[in-house]
């Protein structure tokens, strides 16, 4: 049985052992003080199983995994993990943004069929990233680092997020609103970047994607559960009030087929590319999938240490 015991999905420690040398393994136990948690639920009956747990480290950004009012009541220190990968699910959302604004996709789509006038086939939807406004919501790191991006690419850009103090926006180049609405209205492309609690579960739902631009786009990179279900973008992209959809995350994953779904796995005519999903893998590279267990395994020593750890979740 291991002190810092990593729960699931890494089979080999060896990054970790980098950091915590003997101390980590992958066997929890009545001695583990520190778990290094993947996708398993830890719950207030898996922890009780292990009598000398004094912390839980959660290897990436969202905690929805963690029962937290069960680890407080019980007086184990729960963190996550968000200073990794934030460039790039940040560049993946600047890739779909512009992925949209130019046609990219949807231009592959169609080209396959053209057999004469090549070039004159052009998309009239087609603009300027610098007469495009971009809205984010959710400022924070990697919000932040996709408004700083787009601006660097000329788009006009447009934030919403109550928790950052004012003047922040200032920091981002960007115009503040003080409503989702409002942003909604004025945006040509929405991306979302808040964390999923029980605030913010399901809200996009049939509401928010009518406070949409008729026309405009949606991307989320951040997390699946914040789309209330799939129905309401097959109907807001048949409809044609959305242009395109992008997503990193989805509801269920991997997706069952529905409409839209099955639509996508078919590629049928009517989305012509304006639909675009990711499985789930815009937090990854060589690079971030190393720093992501690297910074896990630092944390977990300090909460093993009885130092103050960092990413407090109370």
């Amino acid at each position: 049985m291991s002190v810092i015991a990593i729960t699931d999905y890494f089979k080999e420690p060896d990054v970790e052992r980098e950091i915590l040398g003997d101390l980590v393994g992958t066997k929890a136990g009545p001695d583990t003080e520190v778990l290094l948690v993947w996708h398993d639920h830890i719950t207030g009956e898996y922890v009780d199983r292990l009598p000398a747990l004094r912390g839980v480290q959660r290897y990436g950004v969202g905690y929805d995994n963690l029962d937290l009012p069960a680890l407080k009541q019980r007086n184990i220190v729960a963190c996550n993990n968000p200073d990794y990968g934030v460039d790039e699910v940040s560049d993946t959302a600047v890739a779909m943004i512009l992925n949209i604004v130019r046609g990219v996709f949807t231009y592959d789509h169609a080209a396959k069929a053209y057999r004469s006038n090549w070039q004159e086939n052009v998309n009239t939807a087609i603009r300027r990233t610098s007469d495009t406004v971009l809205g984010v919501v959710g400022a924070g790191r990697i919000g932040g680092s996709v408004l700083i991006k787009c601006r660097a690419l000329g788009f006009q850009t447009v934030l919403y997020d109550p928790y950052r103090p004012r003047g922040y926006e200032k920091m981002l180049q960007s115009r503040r609103v003080d409503s989702q609405d409002e942003l909604l209205a004025a945006s040509d492309i929405v991306s979302v970047h808040t964390p999923l609690s029980d605030e913010t579960r399901g809200m996009i739902d049939a509401g928010f994607i009518a406070a949409m631009k008729p026309g405009s786009a949606l991307v989320n990179t951040a997390r699946g559960g914040l789309l209330a279900d799939t129905g309401i973008l097959h109907d807001a992209l048949r409809s044609e009030h959305l242009s395109a959809v992008a997503m990193d995350v989805l509801p269920q994953e991997p997706p069952a087929d529905d409409a839209l779904i099955s639509a996508w796995r078919n590629s049928e005519e009517w989305l012509r590319g304006r639909l675009i999903i990711n499985p789930h893998t815009s937090y990854y590279s060589a690079a971030s999938s190393r720093e992501l267990r690297i910074n896990a395994a630092r944390n977990a020593l300090r909460i093993y240490e009885n130092k103050t750890p960092y990413n407090l979740l109370y």
